[in-house]
């Protein structure tokens, strides 16, 4: 399972999708999704935030036949949870200090999530035993 972007692996997020920009995602495509998988889970968080690892989206339920998320959009169907900046869906990276990574975590998953509101943590604890393919692309952004 794979999961690209307008950057690769390890590079620099443009800042368009950041907070010093249009606080936008960007566009995500996905392949090599199991034909198995019931639901897409994608979490997106910076573990070099300096107080806990911030999470940036999260969403659930996305339809396993989904191959990319459009910039500044969400699939039909799908669940987003509150990010830690206290909003529902998407929220840019805006490191205080210092260049921070940001990981885009695609989950496939057995089942749909019985979830109608959740955290990252709820997320997590929902599909602990379910996944079946699991994929990471890792952005970079300082201020």
């Amino acid at each position: 399972m794979e999961i690209r972007s307008i950057f690769r692996d390890g590079e620099r997020i443009p800042e368009r999708y950041t907070c010093d920009g249009d606080n936008v995602n960007p566009l995500l495509e996905f392949s090599g999704v199991p034909s198995e998988a019931k639901s897409l889970v994608l979490v997106i968080d910076d573990p070099d935030s300096p107080s806990r690892n911030f999470v940036h989206w999260v969403m659930w339920n996305i339809p396993a036949n989904t191959k990319r998320i459009n910039e500044d959009s969400a699939p039909r169907g799908a669940r987003q949870g509150r990010n830690d900046f206290g909003n529902l869906g998407y929220g840019g990276p805006c490191p205080h200090e210092g260049n921070h990574r940001y990981r885009f975590r695609l989950f496939a998953l057995d089942i749909l999530l019985d979830l109608q509101n959740g955290s990252k943590a709820d997320v997590e604890m929902s599909m602990k035993e379910h996944i079946l393919a699991q994929t990471v692309l890792t952005g970079t952004y300082s201020r």
